[in-house]
């Protein structure tokens, strides 16, 4: 498919969004279209309309890398209320059952929330974007139906819990997978006490390597568009650094593989912090490429000692 047309002065990059709550991700996409003056925008990776906090959006060339920040691991500090379940697995859902019963304990609640530590099957919601048919599932939902739905592993890395001046109420702070439901995990917990439990807050407070201190609201971002649009690269911070000659940089354009030990090619990874394949799948070892100039202009794999393009971003 052949790339669409790119103005020379086209904004192109990050903006780290605090988003707030009753508003779509879908709603914050167009407010930043006006913001940069182009439809070329997108986010990566949906909240809520309730939720709140960090979403990615990315404007200009900055959409190609999207599939590899959705990929990243994500932190939320949600509030997990016990004895209601809904149909959406959160407090904006219809009631379907309440525990009368006495609640448990702040230990019992630590424990089956520490139960879900590690690889654990989830079911997704049926109110999520996932599609069956062709059809998004909320609007199944919506519509009365439901489907069965296949679970799949996520993976949560760390889960705390803590008081909160409600009796019913906990904080929860989740460090997990890409693709993993809080909402779900909530009334998983919720299931495991025996007492159900549905999501009564979300904030968002990281994805890959952008935390919640790096964001901005959506005023901050009106008053200097330009101060709160980071370089695309910013995405990829942690991983190798890969300088370039250019001819190295003619080849990978063109879809050849250059040996790393070339004189062709110089690594840094002196800012790595991901495991191998943290962030690509488990295919290579993903890695920023820089031609001589110092510009970034790809995603890189490195695969059996050779260098190959993933993600060309700068044509």
């Amino acid at each position: 498919m052949k790339e669409p047309t790119v103005s020379v002065s086209e904004p192109c990059g990050i903006v780290v969004v605090d988003k707030p709550a009753g508003v779509t991700s879908h709603d914050v996409v167009n407010i930043m279209r006006r913001t940069y003056g182009t439809r070329r925008v997108g986010h990566a990776g949906t909240l809520d309309p309730m939720a709140t906090g960090v979403l990615i959006v990315l404007v200009g060339r900055a959409v190609k890398v999207s599939e590899h920040i959705m990929s990243g691991k994500k932190r939320y500090s949600a509030t997990l209320r016990l004895g209601v379940e809904t149909d959406t697995e959160d407090i904006t859902g219809t009631v379907v059952a309440e525990y009368k019963e006495k609640l448990p304990s702040f230990d019992e609640v630590q424990d089956a929330c520490r139960a879900f530590l590690g690889e654990y099957m989830q079911t997704p919601p049926m109110y999520s974007a996932l599609k069956r048919g062709g059809q998004k599932l909320v609007d199944l939902a919506r519509r009365g139906v439901e489907v069965e739905r296949t679970p799949r592993p996520v993976y949560i890395y760390s889960i705390s819990a803590e008081c909160t001046e409600r009796p019913d109420e906990y904080k929860i702070d989740v460090f997990c997978s890409s693709g993993t439901y809080v909402r779900t995990l909530c009334a998983d917990i919720g299931r495991r006490l025996g007492c159900g439990g549905c999501m009564s807050s979300l904030r968002r407070t990281g994805v890959g390597s952008f935390d919640v201190s790096d964001a901005k609201t959506l005023d901050e971002i009106a008053s200097d568009p330009a101060a709160a649009l980071l370089p695309t690269e910013a995405a990829f911070t942690s991983l190798p650094r890969v300088s370039v000659s250019p001819d190295a940089e003619r080849k990978i354009r063109n879809g050849v593989a250059v040996w790393v030990e070339s004189s062709e090619v110089s690594i840094d990874r002196s800012n790595t912090t991901l495991s191998n394949n943290d962030n690509n799948g488990g295919s290579g070892e993903l890695v920023c490429l820089y031609n001589e100039a110092g510009a970034f202009f790809a995603l890189g794999e490195i695969k059996r000692d050779k260098i190959k393009l993933k993600k060309l971003i700068i044509l």
